[in-house]
């Protein structure tokens, strides 16, 4: 009975180390496609030109950024708030947005032919009957087209840098504008990798591709929009007045008050905050209810970015916004919030002009772009599993 004993104890033991030498396996075959992507990128002289001309632009982008700063801080001498700020800012913003946008367009190149481009060649087959399982091929290619795409990604960081050194923002917004722009530049590359997996055509995966990206980037806009025209409401407010606005001491119009009177406010008050107040009976108002759809919007991959990055906590006294990205995330947290928290005096509240990080949009649109890429993977390994039931017709196989 005791040796019984002793022999089922190392069991669990052996289990373990089963499945570790199971994974480590697996990524080994994993990293095997990945170095073969790899040693193929880097033997063909394109890939550096295309290197070479991403980094060539985006200096001239940066340098016209900088250069235009300078030019009308010296016409405007006035705007001493800009220059307090320095140029860092509005050279970081337009350089992300540069940088965004040409990886969205350069990651699907890079992923879109993935499979089909080797099925296309009659190299795929060659990977299928060796030990490779399609997972590992499906990511061995994923991993490859997204370190292509973080090589472009890597040669703009100088020029980040540089608008980080210029005042204004601090390494806190590049790190996270690093993170975020390589996990747009994977989501893309996931979407151009299960598409190249179901597509038959190297060509048809790459302009499918393509449009999905352009129905991320154009057809969230689209959708919101036309969304937000068939979401009409109602929301309970009253009138909103400010401090002051009277030129009158009554109806009356004939007597003029002094310049410095401040009139009094109504009587039936619900709410103030010194130069602003909600007065008057609430009743039910016509207005949008843009939260219905904002998660439309949440899915824009420069809301994404915007959304993410953090901004100052007092940027001018009034709190309004200063640049494109922060003028972007305000945008979507007005459409998060909806009319409970935008429009003037609901409920007899006063609402905020400028929107806080509490609560963000970004996890949802990264969520719902992750689910969509992670779909379209999911139908591209099971079209690359073998041995396949049933090919499409005019399907090379070797």
């Amino acid at each position: 009975m005791t040796q019984t004993q002793n022999d089922a104890g190392p069991q669990p033991v052996a289990g373990n180390a089963g499945r570790h030498a199971g994974l480590r396996a697996y990524c080994e075959g994993v990293f095997a496609v990945v170095g073969m992507e790899m040693r193929q990128r880097l033997r063909s002289r394109g890939w550096y030109i295309m290197l070479a001309l991403w980094f060539v632009i985006i200096g001239i982008v940066t340098w016209l950024t900088w250069w235009s700063w300078n030019a009308q801080q010296a016409n405007v001498a006035w705007d001493t708030s800009a220059a307090s700020r320095g140029p860092g800012p509005l050279i970081f913003e337009i350089v992300l947005a540069f940088v965004l946008l040409f990886g969205l367009l350069v990651a699907p190149a890079f992923s879109a032919n993935a499979i089909n481009g080797d099925r296309a060649g009659g190299t795929l087959a060659i990977l299928q009957v060796t030990l490779l399982s399609s997972g590992q091929i499906l990511w061995g290619k994923f991993l490859a087209s997204w370190i292509a795409g973080i090589a472009f990604l890597a040669a703009s960081v100088p020029f980040l840098v540089f608008g980080i050194a210029q005042g204004g923002l601090g390494f806190g917004h590049i790190a996270i504008a690093l993170l975020m722009l390589a996990v747009e530049i994977a989501v893309v590359c996931a979407l151009g990798v299960g598409i190249s997996a179901l597509a038959n055509r190297p060509l048809f995966s790459i302009v499918v591709t393509y449009l999905v990206v352009s129905l991320l980037v154009f057809g969230t806009l689209i959708a919101f929009g036309l969304g937000s025209m068939v979401s009409q409401g109602k929301v309970n407010a009253n009138q909103m007045g400010y401090t002051g606005m009277y030129g009158y001491d009554s109806g009356d119009i004939k007597e003029p008050v002094p310049p410095d009177y401040i009139p009094p406010l109504p009587n039936n008050v619900t709410d103030s905050d010194g130069n602003r107040y909600c007065f008057g009976i609430i009743q039910e108002m016509e207005t949008v209810r843009t939260e219905r759809v904002a998660w439309m919007l949440s899915m824009n991959p420069f809301v994404v970015i915007a959304d993410s990055i953090p901004y100052q906590k007092s940027v001018t006294e009034d709190r309004t916004t200063t640049g494109i990205f922060e003028t972007i995330s305000q945008g979507a947290r007005y459409a998060q919030a909806g009319p409970e928290g935008t429009y003037p005096c609901a409920n007899g509240k006063l609402t905020a002009d400028y929107m806080d990080q509490k609560t963000p949009l970004w996890p949802q649109g990264l969520g719902l772009q992750l689910l969509v890429a992670g779909g379209v993977v999911a139908l591209g390994w099971r079209a690359l599993r073998t041995p396949a039931g049933k090919l499409p017709k005019g399907t090379r196989v070797a």
